[in-house]
């Protein structure tokens, strides 16, 4: 099947797939025990597939699966243009939420690949998955030589860093695998010593619910703790992939065209978005499938850690309404900090006025 493997990885390339491996349908029966523990201890994020047996056997999603076809789709860290100078302060979507939902992105790759690999080969079954599905994907694209796993717990690879998005096909072809790659993160922890909330444990695995990027996706009340730490950031964190040397100098293409208004949103009319307004405008984007209130609220936590003192009147009003109790208590923690820094700054503005302070 050697032929069949090269044209797979031809196609691949032909359609805009980053980078491919594959490996067999074997079980990955190494990772129960962490992922139940995991599970147990809370320190997942609860976004995962439920049934750990499904997780670590690709024969119960598939019956007859023989080979898994991993493929990465890298994505840029960099705006290709910075949005326009405006009155308002801007907040920030993180690079993985920037053009068209990465699942979609994904999807309609592995569905065409899919498609053209049913060209080549007679009684072809699949089963395709991305982030969603049942497979750890860090897991499979580690054993068919994408990359290996940081002790960010991202997969990293030489060519894109951790900027990838992650997909496979597991299927019922017979084709030789691939093998893993034989770099690491070596002594390096800058992931580890700079995650803002420790939520990284240095051996690949973490507390999900401290990271940040789970924060911003919560519903409900957050604690002040991830509140102040966002800084800016509206959905997603990428501190971990920030400070990654492998990430260095690093920035691909966009698979979509990215809407830098998108991006690096104005705060204060995106608070202001109605529902069909926020659909009409980020429906498109990954960070979007958590809906507008947990953005809004993100929004209004982001107003307090820029300072953004023309947004008091907003978030009086904001405070005022019992309609949404998560956005009133938001609204009004991030009043309280914005006049406690008033306050403080005070004596100081007083004195400059009166030229004691030069």
């Amino acid at each position: 099947m050697t032929d069949l493997k090269q044209q797979i990885i031809a196609i691949a390339k032909e359609i805009g797939i980053s980078k491919i491996g594959f490996t067999t349908a074997d079980n990955f029966d190494y990772l129960k025990k962490t992922l139940t523990r995991a599970q147990e201890a809370g320190t997942n994020s609860g976004f995962e597939h439920k049934n750990i047996e499904e997780r670590v056997d690709p024969k119960l999603l598939l019956a007859n699966a023989k080979t898994i076809i991993a493929i990465a789709v890298a994505y840029p860290n960099k705006l290709p243009q910075m949005p326009e100078k405006s009155t308002y302060k801007r907040g920030k979507f993180s690079p993985s939420s920037w053009g068209i939902d990465y699942h979609d992105i994904l999807a309609g790759k592995m569905s065409l690949l899919a498609e053209r690999i049913s060209e080549l080969t007679d009684e072809f079954d699949h089963k395709a998955m991305v982030d969603t599905g049942a497979l750890v994907d860090t897991a499979v694209a580690r054993r068919a030589g994408i990359g290996f796993i940081g002790k960010s717990g991202l997969v990293i690879s030489k060519e894109f860093g951790s900027y990838m998005f992650l997909g496979e096909l597991i299927t019922n072809l017979d084709i030789e695998p691939d093998s893993p790659v034989d770099y690491g993160c070596g002594d390096c922890e800058r992931c580890v010593t700079f995650c803002p909330t420790d939520a990284l444990n240095g051996d690949t695995t973490m507390n999900a619910k401290r990271c940040l990027s789970f924060q911003t996706q919560k519903t409900g009340y957050i604690d002040e703790e991830f509140r102040i730490k966002t800084k800016s950031v509206l959905y997603g964190c990428d501190i971990c992939q920030i400070v990654c040397p492998y990430n260095k100098g690093i920035n691909s293409e966009p698979q979509t065209p990215i809407d830098p208004e998108l991006s690096y949103p104005e705060l204060q009319p995106f608070i202001k978005l109605t529902n069909k307004e926020f659909k009409e405008k980020f429906g498109e984007i990954a960070g979007s499938w958590r809906g507008k209130n947990v953005l809004q609220r993100n929004a209004i936590f982001v107003l307090a850690n820029l300072n953004d003192k023309t947004a008091i009147p907003l978030l009086e009003e904001i405070a005022a309404n019992p309609q949404n109790a998560v956005h009133q208590e938001a609204a009004q923690w991030a009043l309280d900090k914005l006049k406690r820094t008033d306050k403080r700054n005070r004596p100081l503005k007083k004195s400059i006025e009166r030229g004691k302070l030069k």
